[in-house]
């Protein structure tokens, strides 16, 4: 077989650029403040119960508030947010400091405005998957009349939707 067909760190990057993902913005209530990382591995898993999964690495900034929270929220970003997206994916930026617009929401997990649309899920698993985590959530509460496009993640860039 040849050596660039065989499964590596690389081979699954290398594929996965190539696959266009919806851009969302995942935060907790941290300790030390609120906490927040951009995601692209946002799953809806079941609606009986209302179920949702995504991604998170353990090396990660976030991971250590969203080991220990009750509650997650998870905003689905427009492509009016590729700022946003970019600041939230930024290792050492400043999360939700201006010009980022926020309030704390039900069950004190901070909301991010201005979003297509946000849920609240309160976390049922943390399930190990290596390097990661994936993070089983029941939806709780939410909101999705925002407007807007929906921001998508393509070969490694913020894009929007073409007609």
């Amino acid at each position: 077989m040849p050596a660039d067909l065989l499964a590596t760190p690389d081979l699954l990057r290398s594929v996965f650029r190539r696959h266009a993902a919806g851009v969302a913005v995942i935060t907790a209530r941290g300790g030390a403040g609120p906490v927040g990382f951009t995601a692209t591995s946002l799953s809806s898993v079941s609606a009986e119960p209302p179920l949702l999964s995504f991604g998170v690495g353990t090396g990660s900034s976030s991971w250590p508030a969203i080991a220990a929270a009750d509650h997650v929220g998870v905003h689905i970003l427009g492509e009016h947010q590729q700022e946003l997206a970019a600041t939230f994916a930024r290792s050492g930026a400043d999360r939700f400091g201006p010009p980022t617009v926020w309030r704390e929401g039900p069950e004190g997990v901070p909301v991010l405005d201005g979003v297509v649309a946000w849920l609240v899920g309160r976390v049922v698993a943390r399930v190990p998957a290596g390097d990661h985590r994936i993070v089983l959530a029941e939806v709780v509460h939410g909101d999705p009349s925002g407007t807007g496009r929906p921001l998508l993640y393509h070969q490694g860039r913020f894009q929007r939707l073409r007609d």
